[in-house]
């Protein structure tokens, strides 16, 4: 019996392979400037700290909200132009209707002259050209508003992106200072998503066909959990292995160092 117990316990060694991994954050982030600015908060003291909606870094924004401001007004004021233009616009249809009538109604009758008659016709012509004009002045104005409330579109998302916030995430780094002016593309922090956990393992060629499939343990205790991802690709740093990846629950504290043991079956 002591043979057989030792028997079975060489080969549910021989079918299980160990590694380590470091407990990382579900995930990184690098976070690049959108905008351009001076930097006026650059907080340190949240480094290391899950955010909430307090900003952590703000670009200075002020030019653009006095924009954003003109903007607006010249919106208002062009929406006020076009109104009054449809009423213009409404005012010389009815005209130009009567006119049009008035012609129709001489431009037989033989007790009109023909000079009467080209004058008629050619007022007519003159309020039909007016008509045009006003009409065609309203669409110049609408398209002057469309393209302002693109660019008040812009200006929005522009002083949107010069308050930082990544709420539920950790702030792992600060990367600019108060008084640092940024362009777009700016490294300008590193943030962590800590809602899970990470490990990463680079398996020999024995576990990765059928990685997905193994048992995982951790520290020595059967889980729950699964291979999440494999690459089939040897790593080019890791010679002859395979990157794999294992998510977990949130530990308490991350970066600390596990064992990783896959089993069959």
């Amino acid at each position: 019996m002591k043979i057989l117990t030792l028997l079975v316990s060489t080969a549910t060694l021989l079918l299980s392979q160990t590694y380590y991994s470091k407990v990382e954050p579900y995930e990184f982030r690098n976070i690049s400037s959108n905008v351009s600015g001076l930097v006026l908060v650059s907080d340190e003291n949240m480094v290391g700290q899950l955010l909430k909606d307090r900003p952590y870094i703000i670009i200075d924004s002020e030019l653009n909200k006095k924009e954003l401001k003109a903007i607006k007004d010249k919106i208002d004021y062009l929406r006020e132009t076009v109104i009054n233009s449809e009423k213009v616009l409404d005012n010389l249809k009815v005209s130009l209707e009567k006119k049009r009538k008035n012609y129709k109604r001489i431009e037989k009758l033989s007790i009109k002259s023909t000079v009467e008659k080209d004058a008629e016709f050619y007022n007519l012509m003159n309020s039909d050209n007016s008509y045009l004009n006003i009409k065609k002045e309203i669409n110049s104005y609408k398209i002057q508003i469309t393209d302002l409330k693109y660019r008040r579109t812009q200006l929005e998302k522009m002083i949107k992106d010069k308050k930082l916030n990544a709420k539920n995430f950790v702030l792992y780094s600060l990367l600019v200072k108060v008084g640092q002016m940024v362009n777009i593309a700016t490294p300008l922090a590193q943030i962590a998503d800590i809602s899970k956990g990470k490990l990463t393992l680079f398996l020999d060629d024995i576990d990765v066909l059928n990685a997905k499939k193994k048992v995982v343990y951790i520290n020595d205790k059967k889980t729950d959990y699964k291979i999440t991802r494999v690459i089939y690709i040897a790593d080019s740093k890791n010679i002859s292995k395979y990157k794999a990846q294992i998510i977990i629950d949130a530990p308490k504290l991350f970066s600390k160092l596990v064992q990783v043991e896959l089993k069959d079956e």
